[in-house]
């Protein structure tokens, strides 16, 4: 297969997936689209993996391999950016899987929108209003516009949250964004997934939480963003470091106290100086709150509050459904209603 042909990488980063990694390779290698080479990064695993991708790259010749030592998904992936040959990219993790018309669907709506992204699936495209970042099984790039930006790669060291920082300072640099609601990616959840592994260790997380602000303070300063993009990076902010850290992550309260002033101290320097008040409103009510709250104790107080509250407005409206005459309309209505549930 000649370079030119080429129209779609996949890059699957490898550490220890020997028990799910012939799965995600058999999705690509079954796509509609034939117009695609695989990426191995094999970021120094210890188990048979290596001899998977050995196996595979003997029978395919638009499948490429390389070995690292280990050092860390983002290191695998920028490798696997490296070495991409094709117009567009996206990543696949070992263990999950792409349905079969994945790629081909991906193309063609990059292609028709002349898009740099394709956000994907329904989860993540129903904020197609504000997309502040998309996780890399929810991103197809076109591999023009990120060699535009070569300051912009995964940040090494970094994770989690490495996928959400890279895509956010790409998101800010264009508009010209498509969407693939019904793109099925299916993911795997088992207890040897990195990022749950991961979101355990509460004291490497939020170790690493000022890095994710250094980089984000240099990224706008550079591209003088902060003005044109407040609302961006406030919902950003709202998204990583609050809900996915400090609401939902089993903090102490000495490291709930850190990451309240972190934040609030953030979001005064560098981002409330610039929000329009019409664009404060776009920002969720418990977040809001947070950033007026005296201390973390104060704002805790609010959100068990406001968190029974909303789970008895739940429930009375699951019971409404059930009034519903109509199969149809019952479970569009409580798709909805447990979709806003889950919003903060």
């Amino acid at each position: 297969m000649q370079s030119d042909q080429i129209l779609i990488s996949v890059i699957i980063p490898i550490y220890n997936q020997e028990l799910y990694l012939e799965d995600a390779i058999q999705s690509v290698l079954s796509q509609d689209h034939g117009f695609v080479e695989l990426i191995l990064v094999n970021d120094g695993s210890t188990d048979k993996s290596s001899e998977i991708c050995y196996k595979y790259i003997e029978q395919y010749d638009h499948i490429r391999y390389y070995e690292q030592t280990n050092r860390g998904v983002s290191a695998a992936r920028n490798k696997g950016l490296s070495e991409v040959n094709g117009s567009y990219v996206f990543f696949l993790d070992g263990d999950d899987r792409i349905d079969r018309k994945f790629l081909k669907e991906a193309l063609r709506i990059a292609e028709k929108n002349k898009s740099d992204f394709v956000a994907i699936g329904e989860d993540y495209c129903f904020r197609s209003k504000h997309i502040m970042a998309l996780p890399t099984c929810a991103l197809f790039l076109k591999m023009d516009f990120l060699r535009s930006h070569p300051d912009i790669r995964f940040p090494n060291g970094i994770q989690p949250c490495e996928d959400g920082l890279f895509s956010h300072q790409l998101l800010a640099l264009t508009n010209q964004v498509a969407l693939y609601p019904e793109g099925m990616y299916y993911y795997r959840q088992h207890d040897d997934q990195n990022h749950i592994i991961i979101n355990k260790n509460t004291t490497k997380v939020l170790a690493q939480i000022p890095e994710w602000l250094e980089i984000l303070k240099g990224f706008y300063l550079k591209n003088s963003l902060y003005k044109s993009h407040a609302l961006h990076l406030a919902l950003f902010i709202e998204h990583e470091p609050f809900e996915l850290r400090y609401i939902r992550m089993p903090f102490e309260d000495p490291q709930k106290s850190f990451l309240f002033s972190l934040i609030k101290t953030f979001m005064q320097q560098h981002v409330m100086p610039f929000l329009c008040d019409n664009e404060l409103t776009e920002l969720s009510i418990p977040f809001r709150f947070f950033l007026t709250a005296d201390d973390h104790k104060h704002f805790d107080e609010f959100y068990v509050n406001y968190q029974y509250k909303k789970t008895k407005k739940f429930k009375m409206q699951l019971l409404f459904i059930k009034l519903i005459p109509i199969s149809k309309w019952r479970r569009e209505f409580r798709k909805k209603v447990r979709k806003n549930y889950y919003k903060l």
